[in-house]
């Protein structure tokens, strides 16, 4: 059977840049292989963001009238990941996954009174192994300030006050898809209860431990030495020996076993709470690290999608500007041309007619005895084509010779 799938995530202002690109899919490239490119296309939008995240949940809060205390620490935008598995979606084809995710989408709306209004984004990513949405959104909480006004407040800790707040969300999903009629079971809850380790300190009563460890004596009270007494007592009644003297050493040497024991078992308890401390410290050191350096990746990530951007879009700028002054250079160069052949006509007619009025004054038999003369003498070739062509022809000789 097939589970109904939400899970929510939630992030700091330095985070939306991030999630961003990796939602819009504004990156080049991305470190998640399972994601086909060629498949991005087939993605589609339940809300389309105007902007960047960033920009949208100011403008959201500015235009809406938003408010609470906004730090560099605090969770400011909530994200909701639908899905179910590949079995599901297969049985169901295209146009039942559309409704499936519009159901979710509208589940969302109005859960906790949310409101469309306060939804950044919602998209449906078809691109990757199994079809999820991804529904960023501000955690708004409706509620009144001290004179008694309603407001709308952002407010992600509020809004996931309740003590079972995951639970409740997985519950109403479930609802909410089942009465849509959906044929999935409820996904199962990730929250784990555990106790933090202050928690383990206050019910192991660690800091009383801690004390009584420090002031328990291990040692055994000095007791006289049955020897030395059965001198002073020679003689009388051993009585006293056997119900007095040795009962009161053996219940010494048992209190002495159950303290011992009991310490042990105190230091243990206590050595346990120092681990867990130790590695409390060291889980949080790691946790931070690893939001620094997932951070770094992303912010190395459109850094790098924007200097390929940058790079591209100057390089295809560079190769319009060139593509431009070429074409005006060719357009020039032809408009030359035109007017030197318009030249060369002009001057072929002027030629053609001198050469008939010379005849003429001359009484000359015909032009061509005239032009033969005038080429045999000057050994020059009348004909300006013919003087074209011979010119090329040197120069390609030219060139081949160099």
């Amino acid at each position: 059977m097939s589970y109904a799938i939400i899970r929510n995530e939630k992030y700091k202002k330095a985070n939306l840049k991030g999630i961003y690109r990796h939602n819009e899919r504004k990156n080049i490239n991305y470190s998640n292989k399972n994601i086909d490119k060629e498949r991005t296309i087939l993605n589609y939008h339940l809300k389309v963001p105007l902007f960047s995240y960033e920009k949208e949940f100011e403008r959201t809060k500015k235009e809406l009238n938003l408010k609470g205390q906004i730090k560099e620490v605090s969770n400011i935008v909530c994200e909701c990941i639908i899905t179910s598995d590949n079995k599901f979606f297969k049985e169901i084809e295209d146009e039942e996954t559309k409704r499936y995710f519009k159901t979710a989408y509208d589940f969302m709306c109005q859960y906790k009174d949310l409101k469309e209004q306060y939804i950044l984004s919602a998209v449906v990513h078809m691109d990757e192994e199994t079809p999820h949405m991804h529904l960023v959104f501000i955690p708004v909480v409706h509620t009144m300030n001290k004179q008694g006004i309603e407001i709308d407040k952002i407010a992600c800790s509020e809004f996931w006050k309740a003590k079972n707040s995951y639970r409740d969300l997985q519950d109403a999903f479930y609802n909410y898809i089942k009465n849509n009629n959906f044929n999935l079971e409820r996904g199962t809850s990730s929250e784990k209860e555990h106790l933090s380790v202050e928690k383990y300190k206050e019910v192991t009563n660690y800091k009383n431990t801690k004390e009584l460890l420090s002031n328990i004596n291990l040692e055994l009270p000095e007791t006289p030495d049955i020897k030395d007494i059965k001198k002073i007592m020679i003689n009388r009644d051993e009585k006293i020996e056997n119900e007095i003297i040795k009962p009161k050493d053996e219940l010494i040497q048992e209190l002495y076993k159950d303290n011992l024991s009991l310490y042990k078992e105190l230091s243990k308890q206590s050595n346990l709470i120092e681990k867990a401390e130790k590695f409390e410290k060291e889980r949080v050191a790691l946790t931070n690290t690893n939001i620094n350096l997932k951070n770094k990746c992303n912010e190395l990530e459109e850094k790098i999608s924007n200097i390929e951007f940058d790079l591209k879009f100057d390089y295809e700028n560079e190769i319009s500007q060139l593509n431009n002054k070429y074409q005006k250079e060719i357009k020039g160069l032809k408009k030359q041309i035109e007017k030197f052949e318009k030249a060369l006509d002009n001057i072929k007619t002027t030629i053609k007619s001198f050469i008939t009025w010379v005849c003429r004054k001359l009484s000359a038999q015909s032009e061509e005895e005239i032009i033969h003369k005038f080429e045999k003498e000057c050994d020059i070739d009348f004909n300006i084509d013919n003087q074209l062509k011979i010119k090329a022809q040197e120069r390609e000789d030219y060139e081949i010779e160099m």
